[in-house]
């Protein structure tokens, strides 16, 4: 009987241990300096002007050369 009684408060120790297990690393967390200069970045790139398209150059066609 005593065997029982100290898998249960084993089991019922580990249980109550379990919900104390909600730590996040701080990778998951918000930041409130980081979301601050992304705030502030994104709102300079939407103040800055418009990107040019890129140029295409023409590609090269081979010739046939005749003799």
């Amino acid at each position: 009987m005593k065997r029982y009684l100290t898998i249960g408060v084993a089991l019922a120790a580990l249980c109550a241990a379990s919900t104390f297990a909600q730590a996040r690393p701080p990778t998951v967390t918000n930041s409130p300096g980081y979301d601050a200069r992304l705030k502030e970045s994104r709102s300079q790139l939407g103040s800055s002007p418009a990107a040019t398209a890129p140029v295409v150059k023409p590609k090269r066609s081979k010739t046939k050369r005749t003799n």
